[in-house]
């Protein structure tokens, strides 16, 4: 029987789980075993604070979870395939269902977050780890002197733009926009790079290859007949991200896209379950508000958990 089980160990739910164990809460935090968070295949974040001259992905989050062990947060790698209301000793409990164990909690604190959004196109799913991919990080150094294609004008997809020109002998990014979506710094340093061409007001309609990619066919968004093929070895689709929240369906208000919908101390819908992160409604998904949001969610689980035990402030004041 845990206090809170947290759902997701990317920055969000290891925020949370710092908060929780540090206010002596007893703290299951479960992962994903196969899928992981995003922000560890991101190459440099350069806007996360106390950092200037940038961290990589992987290094901040094994940095967040070092620290909340120290405070005693459980961690475990399972998929959680379930989670039900149940009662024990007639209080209302969550039950959590993973595929090693069922594991019992109070409150639950979902960060689930995000998975990377699809084109949809004829080729994507066909060339999917024989050209197209999803990661830079991950797959950018395959790509020695080849041409690529970035699909995305956002912040991720500008940034491993500019990532993948350490390999690559050029790369042309695809936005449906005339102009990027991404903040002017990179915008800028994309525009300065000489490795990086720009195909504006443009979709992709198709990929193509034998073996591996060949090419991409696009097409032009105020004008469907004006086709062109791009040559190219490679494709990095980076356009948006989709919520990881299949399994809370039916359970959980969602919005019209899955994103869970969280008040802004991160309750959601259902008493003793918050969440917060990239899996929440909101308009700005970085590593520092995920962060908040985390310790947000961790604060007001530990108010609901001491309702349900009957702790008052005075009980915990004199907490270190």
């Amino acid at each position: 029987m845990y206090d809170v089980i947290i759902i997701g160990g990317g920055p969000a739910g290891l925020t949370a789980g710092l908060y929780t164990s540090r206010s002596k809460l007893k703290s299951l935090l479960i992962s994903s075993a196969f899928v992981p968070s995003m922000i560890t295949t991101t190459d440099l974040l350069e806007n996360y604070p106390g950092f200037p001259e940038g961290i990589g992905g992987f290094e901040l989050v094994e940095r967040f979870a070092d620290q909340a062990k120290r405070f005693g947060l459980e961690t475990m790698h399972d998929d959680v395939s379930s989670m039900e209301r149940a009662t024990v000793e007639g209080v209302d409990i969550w039950r959590v269902t993973t595929g090693s164990g069922v594991y019992d909690a109070y409150a639950l604190i979902i960060s689930s977050g995000t998975d990377y959004a699809h084109l949809n196109v004829p080729g994507e799913s066909e060339f999917t780890g024989r050209g197209v991919s999803y990661c830079a990080t991950c797959d950018g150094p395959f790509y020695k002197d080849a041409r690529l294609v970035v699909v995305g004008g956002g912040d991720t997809a500008v940034q491993e733009a500019i990532y993948l020109t350490r390999f690559a002998r050029s790369v042309t990014i695809i936005h449906r926009r005339d102009r990027l979506r991404a903040t002017a710094i990179l915008a800028e340093r994309a525009g300065a790079n000489e490795k990086i061409g720009f195909e504006w007001n443009a979709v992709v309609r198709e990929i193509s290859g034998d073996d591996a990619v060949k090419a991409v066919t696009i097409t032009n968004v105020n004008n469907p007949e004006d086709e062109k093929t791009i040559p190219a070895d490679g494709v990095f689709i980076f356009t948006g991200n989709i919520p990881k929240t299949d399994i809370f369906k039916g359970i959980l208000d969602l919005d019209e896209k899955g994103f869970i919908i969280a008040k802004m101390d991160m309750s959601t819908s259902v008493d003793g379950v918050f969440a917060c992160g990239d899996c929440i409604q909101k308009s700005l998904r970085q590593v520092v508000t995920a962060c908040g949001d985390g310790a947000n969610a961790a604060n007001s689980a530990e108010g609901y958990i001491n309702t349900i035990k009957g702790r008052t402030y005075t009980d915990w004041e004199n907490r270190s």
